[in-house]
């Protein structure tokens, strides 16, 4: 059940949604999510203009000729939401949780792909894959989203090789796969998996973190809680700062190897701008 305060932040969420859709994104929503787009069709003598990269050399070899592979726009576009659900999103150091805001971050690209008619599905995970709705479209559809996405307790650790290997057994053709999540896992974990994923798909990493994850306050020893287990610690904030900064190296050297895009929202700012800005971005590479 969505309270009324969910009610109408889902109903501004869907207002500048649809304002950014017509505006910000007018004609370029396709391009921003590329995902395959393509279906093979044919095999046929190559042209004058045709792109040089579709030239099918085996074909060539056999029909000594110069043979291209053309390929159809697959109009059936898939994006489908991951949304991380562990117990460290249930933090802020202001009037902010990091689950509120990745909420509205997943609510607002439901909200996008359904003013785009397109097929829009949702997983919500933490240490398992827990929650999934198969992507479809209406406006039905839509309302079962966002009370999933709104009515989720936030609890146990985030597993990213479960959330892998879940995806790779259930394929999908043509999807677009965006995980929102603050990002957070041990350094040890391999996450092999995630190779072969973004050769599946265009894959998108949305980390959603709040400030004192990235830097804390020199103030000498502090006690700290983790989260996900409860376990309390005493730390020297000097000591703390340097594990962030190796932490964040981490994160990015896990994101650049295997050539996500990725977007950074701070938890309680407005993220609207940033994520246009980063659909914008998307559109021009």
């Amino acid at each position: 059940m969505i309270d009324n305060h969910i009610r109408n932040k889902i109903k501004k969420i869907k207002l500048i949604t649809k304002r950014m859709m017509h505006s910000t994104l007018s004609g370029d929503y396709l391009s921003a999510f590329k995902g395959s787009g393509l279906e093979f069709h044919q095999i046929r003598n190559y042209q004058l203009g045709d792109d040089v990269r579709t030239i099918d050399w085996k074909s060539s070899a056999k029909m000594n000729n110069i043979m291209v592979k053309e390929f159809i726009e697959d109009r059936e576009r898939t994006i489908v939401i991951a949304m991380d659900t562990s117990a460290s999103l249930a933090y802020g150091s202001d009037a902010t949780l990091k689950q509120e805001t990745i909420q509205d971050v997943a609510a607002a690209l439901a909200c996008i792909a359904h003013e785009n008619k397109d097929n829009v599905g949702l997983l919500l995970f933490n240490n398992t894959v827990h929650t999934t709705l198969p992507p479809k479209k209406g406006h039905a559809h839509l309302s079962t989203l966002l009370e999933n996405i709104y009515n989720q307790p936030f609890m146990g650790h985030t597993n990213f090789t479960a959330l892998g290997d879940y995806l790779l057994k259930h394929q999908q053709k043509n999807m677009v796969l965006v995980i929102v999540s603050d990002w957070l896992f041990d350094a040890t974990e391999p996450l092999n998996n995630f190779k072969t994923l973004t050769k599946l798909y265009d894959v998108i990493a949305i980390r959603v973190t709040d400030s004192c994850e990235l830097q804390l306050p020199d103030i000498g020893y502090i006690e700290i809680r983790d989260p996900e287990t409860g376990a309390l610690a005493l730390v020297n904030t000097q000591t703390i700062n340097h594990f962030l900064r190796e932490q964040q190296a981490s994160i990015k050297h896990f994101f650049d190897r295997n050539r996500m895009s990725t977007l950074h929202i701070t938890a309680g700012t407005a993220f609207i701008p940033p994520l246009a800005s980063f659909l914008q971005y998307r559109t021009r590479r």
